[in-house]
């Protein structure tokens, strides 16, 4: 697994890491992957949220209450809310994005899977993931575990991140490499 020298990167790292082992040895994994999933979609749907986690304004106390609300709200328990309140007393909440990404790699390494990003104009349906799954697979010679966000702004297409790679052939991409093609002709 390739190191970042990000700080953001280590700290993702060694947090999901850590996670990952508790939830192995708790035979829990699927049920941590759906609620990391779903802490983030709260994450992609509230501004406030997102900017609470990302601002250094608001202290560990006031970070860990607030999380600490939420979680019970939305029926997060278990070891991820658990996770959740000392990534926030540790002030590390910036980071949970990143962990989150690092624990599906992590997850899907430990399943002999490659885990890749996935976005889409629209959201695929289960025939189109299933294809897109096994196109994939032929690419990385291994089972792939696939995490689809939706970009309306890509107009069309995907955009696939697997490993160091990225396959582009967002509508948008097209467009831009048109116009710019365009402008060096006139």
């Amino acid at each position: 697994m390739a190191k970042s020298s990000s700080p953001v990167s280590g700290v993702a790292e060694r947090y999901a890491a850590s996670l990952h082992d508790l939830a192995a040895e708790a035979n829990v994994v699927p049920q941590v992957e759906a609620d990391l999933s779903r802490f983030e979609e709260m994450l992609s749907g509230s501004e406030d949220l997102s900017r609470m986690i990302r601002s250094p304004v608001f202290s560990a106390d006031e970070q860990f209450k607030a999380i600490s609300a939420i979680l019970d709200a939305a029926g997060i328990t278990g070891l991820v809310g658990s996770f959740l309140k000392v990534v926030a007393k540790n002030r590390r909440l910036f980071a949970v994005p990143a962990m989150i990404k690092a624990f599906r790699r992590i997850a899907a390494a430990a399943r002999g899977e490659v885990a890749a990003e996935v976005t889409s104009a629209h959201a695929l349906t289960a025939a189109q993931e299933t294809e897109l799954k096994a196109a994939l697979k032929g690419v990385a010679g291994k089972d792939v575990s696939i995490a689809v966000t939706v970009d309306p702004t890509l107009l069309g297409g995907l955009v696939v991140k697997l490993g160091s790679r990225q396959i582009d052939t967002s509508l948008r991409t097209k467009l831009n490499s048109l116009k710019l093609a365009l402008k060096e002709v006139g």
